[in-house]
């Protein structure tokens, strides 16, 4: 048996749990002080107009700092938040993801283990990720998801970067061939075991992001406009943001959350040591005159290549890595797609044989802004860019970036404390891993 949690020495981000805790605790008497020298200058409260955030990017980082800026504002505060995307909710990279959240990325296992207990905690308390419980969110994937993941590992190596730290802290259990394949008829399990994650999620990006996370935030705004102490407002604009200055007059504080495109803004052009990479995914779907369906009760399934289920007769697969890529439309040409299937249809057989019974339907991309390796991983960028940016104004700027394939993962946390900071002008309440990045 693993050790208990509390013994095991993670090797990646050790404190970042409990320097969330701390950030989350320091960070209301900060935020009551902030709001205080606010209400006196003449904003937030009273008669004065109230305090202003724009939040730049409508997808996972975007709509998770909004809601954490509307929850975490001074009781009695009269608070603003408006959301600009010209794609609107979820029409970056990440509408098409692939929407599966679970602890395992590779060489930074320990610190998707930590934060995948924040996010699982944050669910029980209806935060982000998401606004309802884990058992709540499933319906989000549509009709008959799958429940949890399963990950045979197919190399060696794989094998030991499972298997070499204590799974019990993230409820995960290792099964044998024989129960993995009582899950998943059909699942090929080349090393004769595969970790299976019962708390994972397997959700529809799009409906979390339209459904949960942005009614969410107009709810607290609803709520807020019944109480005659405080005042809080969501709006969403689908325009396209070019110039950071022009929004300087307006806002106390600009949040940026565009993922790959923030780069393209004048004033953070060549400062952020973000890399993009495309992803394309592709969607199958069983033939209508095929008997054998995939088990409602049986979970998705992440190897080489990921397959989310969603429901007994469609699957997306993903996902290709174009490095460097500067293709940002959503939309997949037949070459590409082509080669993206050729990719990835032999890394699913490996591990479902049945794929190949599926036809393929359409294709989906995106990209991803990926953050720089680090000795912690790769983490991602948060922080406040007035001194990379040069501040010109009154108005504080801050980023909310470099999530990469982990968007759903991150999202929550990275939101939470940059939210924290920003209501109390402190950037110290965030952890020094996730702004180390700016260090010379």
């Amino acid at each position: 048996m693993p050790p208990p949690p509390s013994s095991l020495p993670p090797r990646v981000l050790p404190n970042l749990v409990s320097c969330s805790r701390r950030a989350v605790t320091s960070a209301a008497t900060a935020a009551a002080a902030a709001y205080s020298t606010a209400v006196a200058a003449g904003g937030g409260g009273g008669g004065g107009r109230p305090l202003r955030y724009a939040v730049l990017g409508a997808g996972f980082a975007g709509l998770s700092v909004a809601w954490h800026l509307l929850k975490h504002s001074p009781k009695g505060s009269r608070v603003r938040v408006d959301i600009y995307d010209e794609s609107g909710i979820g029409g970056g990279a990440s509408g098409v993801s692939g929407g599966l959240l679970h602890p395992f990325y590779g060489r930074v296992l320990n610190s998707g283990k930590s934060v995948w207990i924040c996010c699982v905690a944050r669910s029980k308390r209806m935060e982000p990720l998401g606004q309802m419980e884990l058992a709540k969110m499933r319906p989000l994937s549509g009709e008959g998801n799958s429940l949890g993941i399963i990950r045979p590992p197919t190399s060696e190596k794989t094998a030991d970067i499972l298997l070499e730290s204590s799974l019990q802290s993230c409820s995960l259990q290792v099964l044998d061939s024989d129960e993995a394949q009582c899950l998943i008829p059909g699942l090929c399990v080349p090393l004769n075991f595969a970790v299976y994650m019962p708390l994972a999620l397997n959700i529809n990006p799009k409906k979390y992001l339209q459904v949960a996370l942005f009614f969410a935030c107009q709810n607290m705004s609803d709520e807020a406009s019944l109480s005659s102490s405080e005042q809080k407002e969501c709006k969403l604009y689908n325009e396209h943001v070019d110039d950071l200055q022009q929004l300087a007059g307006d806002y106390d504080s600009v949040i940026i959350c565009l993922g790959a495109r923030a780069s393209s803004l004048p004033e953070l052009t060549n400062k952020l040591p973000l890399r993009t990479c495309r992803g394309v995914i592709a969607e199958f779907q069983l033939p209508s005159d095929t008997i054998e369906t995939y088990g409602s009760q049986s979970p998705s399934i992440l190897s080489d290549a990921w397959l989310a289920f969603q429901g007994p007769r469609t699957v997306s697969i993903g996902s290709t890595w174009q490095w460097k890529s500067e293709n940002y439309s959503s939309s997949v040409s037949d070459d590409e797609a082509l080669n993206a299937m050729e990719e990835l249809l032999p890394k699913a057989s490996a591990v479902y044989p049945g794929i190949t019974k599926w036809k393929f339907v359409q294709a989906r991309a995106g990209i991803r802004a990926m953050p720089p390796l680090t000795a912690n991983g790769s983490l991602p960028l948060l922080g406040c860019l007035n001194d990379v940016i040069g501040k010109r104004s009154n108005c504080s700027f801050w980023l909310v970036g470099g999530l990469g394939a982990r968007g759903l993962l991150f999202h929550g946390l990275a939101g939470k404390l940059t939210a924290k900071a920003v209501i109390s002008c402190d950037e110290n309440l965030i952890p020094p891993e996730f702004t180390c990045w700016k260090e010379p």
